[in-house]
């Protein structure tokens, strides 16, 4: 009768998931993420203005009520970003925090009776919580796999990798992280929930998501990749800011680790959404003291006081303290590099067998790392407590059913506890609480410790990487706090000094593997004080992060920078390769054939050409009186798909259109060339076009980017490379050197008052204002119009 009962159970919920949806405009699985955007190209936003018609018409409509709307909506979504943030990571908290706590609570339980069925119980539990996981990854949101900041920074750098922003993958990682970290394996929910309120930002960019009728049209503002950029990197901050309780942390992370462009206002937006995250968690966490969040209390956040440790330091110490910065450059570049090729081998064999091995491999980690953090334990001896300290609120042993300091596990004798279950079988949290804490010298013995970091460390290199989503800093907190507490406890015996804490030496650890694997520096050291709550450590703190980066980069790259490669992730790094300095920008473009555009192309060429070429911008050429080439603009891809498919702007002449004027060349409203976040865009595929329609001809003049950027051949990479990286341009022109000067631009032409009306101030190419004149250059009407207002004036003239 049961069994029939759990049979049908079953077949409904299977039934129910089938009728979700499996796949989405730009939805792509986590092991071929950019396999499609890398097939001869990697396709990048578009964070330059396109300056056309459509856009110059619709700047002119705009009013400055319009503008302050608009400024105080980029406000409003910022505000909503940190509310939205804060909420989720309090609903994964609490969620991990129960499910933990009854698994825990469950297990010791049980164990009064029978360690055998204590131990089925502990497995089954973590099973069933990490099968949720990779199949919620596996089945409804492939991008949700791991910990999503090198897709982030990877988007933040200009690339346009589909799927990772949907509302299916901000689902799929909130309720696999609640699977993946409440199952017991060794990963972090901090990298989840960076992607989180990316994803959550990113919506709220877009309206929401049209697909799942979930969109708000006086939301749907953003126009352009720069704006929902700059939100997303606000989702960023916020994300580190619930994850830690650091705003400040948040904001430092996001300017350092991942993004590739920052300006003096969207500081002010990503410091003001972090702090209304930090008023949400503490919010959230007040009302959850009074009880009513089940096991969830002001424990639950990844912060851990040691405001009550070590009161100084001496200078021999700091001898032990540089050790502990080598220790964690070498541990956490050897982390890197296992991570790479296990990584590597995974995604290139084990996973492309399919959805079904992904599945059984997760679960096999997760028996296999149930059965050492509840195994192992049962090897060691239990101690005897230490004598009683009613300050320091510590009590030893826990009461069967409690998890913390000095956890009775398999002990004889009701005042004995299990140093190795102390830390092996807990909660993360609770588990680096432990060895953050001061007053408990001598709790774990050397062979505990060095037991739990190699299969700890272990684990976490085989886990990382496996269909769930995983976070990699509270993982490294746990492996540096342990040889920071091991080389702790050398010091206390060597030293012999009273105020020396073994819990100080965990912090330092902690942030030495984090550094050597990660390569942060101020931003993790903001982090570090700020969850623990002491600022006397901050020199100390300083110096481990810089010997152990400086330990790490002498072996390989950061491990964020190693996945984005592994991934395909084309990350525009700050620094230019060296060998650019003698390299010239005509030798980056390799003799490649330009694909250009005529100012007037007939219908069949243009889709001849974009089915037969991949490239998403195309330089748009005309021919003058004189019959010279003139290259006039620059056409996007998608500007032309969109040309194409509504078929309005097709004519049967191959010359120019509306010889009367400019205004009505422009049958298209901005907003119609702007690509949805959660969309592929429109492909040459799906437009249908009919032989009349072949036969057509389109003047691209009304769409184009008149004032591309463009380079002398022979500038050298170096500066083509900055000057592509730091404008997060997508295309640069090489032209041959020009031949005459029409101009020359200083710091004062640039200098425009406020007061100063915008219509009479024209940037002219020698000056602003009118008392300068320069009478080697000669001022020409021509030249100082802009090429296309010519251009088309040149039509209405001939017409």
């Amino acid at each position: 009768m049961l069994s029939n009962q759990l049979h049908n159970g079953l077949e409904t919920a299977k039934l129910l998931w089938s009728r979700i949806p499996n796949s989405e405009d730009g939805e792509v699985d986590g092991g071929s993420l950019l396999r499609n955007s890398n097939r001869n190209t990697v396709e990048s936003l578009d964070y330059e203005v396109i300056e056309n018609y459509a856009y110059r018409e619709e700047q002119a409509q705009r009013g400055k009520l319009y503008v302050g709307y608009y400024v105080a909506v980029k406000w409003f979504l910022a505000l909503l970003t940190g509310i939205g943030t804060g909420l989720a990571a309090v609903f994964i908290n609490i969620s991990v925090e129960n499910f933990a706590g009854w698994k825990f609570a469950l297990t010791f339980s049980i164990i009064q009776r029978s360690y055998f069925a204590g131990f089925v119980i502990y497995v089954l539990i973590n099973l069933i919580l990490v099968f949720s996981s990779v199949y919620i990854v596996t089945h409804f949101a492939p991008a949700a796999a791991g910990s999503g900041i090198p897709e982030i920074k990877g988007y933040l750098n200009g690339l346009d990798i589909h799927g990772i922003l949907l509302f299916r993958t901000l689902i799929g990682k909130i309720f696999g992280s609640i699977g993946s970290v409440g199952g017991g394996l060794a990963l972090g929910k901090e990298g989840p929930l960076v992607h989180t309120g990316a994803c959550i930002a990113s919506l709220l960019g877009q309206g929401g998501s049209s697909k799942y009728h979930l969109s708000l049209r006086w939301l749907q503002v953003f126009k352009s990749d720069r704006d929902r950029r700059d939100l997303v990197t606000c989702g960023c901050a916020a994300g580190v800011a619930a994850a830690f309780r650091a705003p400040v942390g948040g904001v430092l992370f996001a300017l350092e680790e991942v993004t590739s462009w920052w300006r003096s206002q969207l500081m002010w937006r990503v410091f003001f959404t972090s702090a209304i995250v930090a008023v949400v968690v503490r919010t959230a966490m007040g009302w959850c003291k009074s009880g009513k969040c089940g096991h969830f209390g002001s424990g639950g956040f990844i912060i851990w006081d040691t405001s009550d440790g070590q009161e100084d330091y001496s200078f021999e110490e700091l001898l032990p303290m540089a050790v502990i910065g080598v220790i964690g450059g070498l541990l956490g570049a050897l982390f890197n590099q296992l991570t790479f090729h296990i990584t590597y081998w995974r995604r290139n064999y084990l996973h492309k067998k399919g959805n079904r091995v992904k599945i059984i491999e997760a679960c096999l980690i997760s028996v296999i790392t149930s059965a050492i953090s509840f195994g192992l334990p049962l090897l060691r001896k239990c101690n005897p407590c230490p004598e009683s300290d009613h300050d320091s609120g510590i009590e030893c042993p826990r009461p069967p059913g409690m998890y913390g300091n000095y956890v009775n596990f398999y002990c004889g004798k009701d005042k004995e506890y299990n140093d190795l279950a102390t830390i092996f079988f807990n909660t993360q949290d609770d588990a680096i609480r432990n060895l953050f804490s001061a007053k408990t010298i001598h709790e774990f013995s050397a062979q505990s410790l060095l037991t739990f970091l190699v299969m700890f460390y272990t684990l976490a290199v085989v886990t990382f990487g496996t269909a769930v989503p995983a976070g990699q800093f509270v993982p490294g907190i746990m492996i540096g706090s342990t040889y920071g507490r091991l080389v702790g406890m050398f010091v206390v015996n060597f030293y012999k000094k009273l105020n020396v804490e073994e819990g100080t030496y965990a912090l330092l650890g902690a942030a030495s593997f984090l550094g050597g694997s990660m390569r942060m520096t101020v931003s993790l050291c903001v982090i570090m004080v700020e969850i623990t709550n002491n600022l006397k450590l901050l020199p100390l703190i300083m110096l481990v992060l810089l010997i152990s980066k400086a330990v790490g980069d002498a072996f390989n790259e950061g491990f964020y920078e190693q996945q984005a490669r592994l991934k395909g992730i084309a990350l525009l790094e700050s620094r230019p390769k060296y060998q650019m300095r003698n390299m010239m920008a005509k030798e980056a473009c390799r003799n490649q054939k330009v694909v250009s555009f005529p100012r007037i192309v007939k219908v069949a060429d243009a889709v001849s050409i974009l089915q037969s070429n991949l490239h998403n911008g195309f330089p748009v050429i005309d021919h003058v009186r004189n019959g010279e080439t003139l290259v006039i603009g620059l056409v996007l891809r998608s500007h032309l798909l969109v040309l194409l498919q509504s078929k309005v702007d097709f004519q049967h002449s191959p010359l120019p259109c509306d010889p009367a004027g400019v205004s009505k060349s422009i049958r298209h409203n901005f907003s119609e060339f702007v690509k949805p976040v959660s969309s592929k865009g429109i492909s040459i595929e799906d437009i249908h076009l009919s032989s009349d329609d072949l036969e057509m001809y389109i003047d691209l003049a009304p769409v184009l980017n008149p004032s591309p950027y463009v380079v002398p051949e022979d500038m050298s990479l170096t500066k083509v490379y900055n000057l592509f990286r730091q404008l997060g341009l997508r295309h640069i022109f090489v032209v041959p050197r020009a031949s005459r000067v029409v101009g020359m631009i200083t710091r004062e032409d640039l200098l425009i008052e406020d007061s100063e009306d915008s219509a009479s101030v024209e940037l002219h190419s020698t000056s602003v204002r009118g008392h300068r004149q320069y009478s080697m250059i000669s001022r020409n009407v021509d030249v100082e119009r802009p090429l296309l207002n010519g251009l088309l004036l040149q039509d209405h003239m001939l017409g």
